[in-house]
This record gives C-alpha cells, structure tokens and sequence, in this order.
C-alpha cells in the first residue's frame, strides 16, 4: 500500500478538526506538538476515525496515547498501513 502523506494528514486535519490556533497547517508543523496547534486527543480522534473510514483499520487505540506531533502520528499511521 502507498504511503499516506502529510499533506493528505494535514487535509484530514483541517477538514474534521478544524484550523489550527495559530496560521496555516503546512510541512513545517511536522515535528510541532498537536497541543501548540491548537489540537487535543478529541480532534486527532476524529481524523483518525476518517483514516479508519478510508483504509479500514482503527488506529485509535494504537495511535491517541503515543504520538503528539504529526511526524509521529504518520510514522505510526503507515507502520500500521503497510504492516
């Protein structure tokens, strides 16, 4: 399977758990925490039920209490994708 981007992440983002606190959601947030973002575990759950929508895999439970900044978030998105 391909890898999922973070432009498409960035997307989901601003499409299920709105615009971030502060400016645009771009390449250069990859390793700045969701909480500086604006985003807390309610938001990220909700991008990762429309993961779970497209791909049909629940990364819920793998996912909300291990990552914290969109870097981790994909690493671990496509560890469990292409697993």
């Amino acid at each position: 399977m391909r890898e999922f981007t973070l432009a498409e992440f960035i997307e989901l983002m601003e499409t299920h758990a709105g615009e971030p606190d502060e400016g645009q959601l771009d390449d250069t947030v990859i390793d700045v925490l969701f909480e500086q973002l604006g985003y807390d575990s309610v938001a990220l759950l909700e991008v990762l039920s429309q993961i779970k929508h497209q791909y049909g895999i629940d990364l819920a439970e793998e996912i909300l209490g291990d990552v914290k900044t969109p870097r981790q978030a994909l690493d671990k998105i496509n560890e469990l994708i292409n697993a």
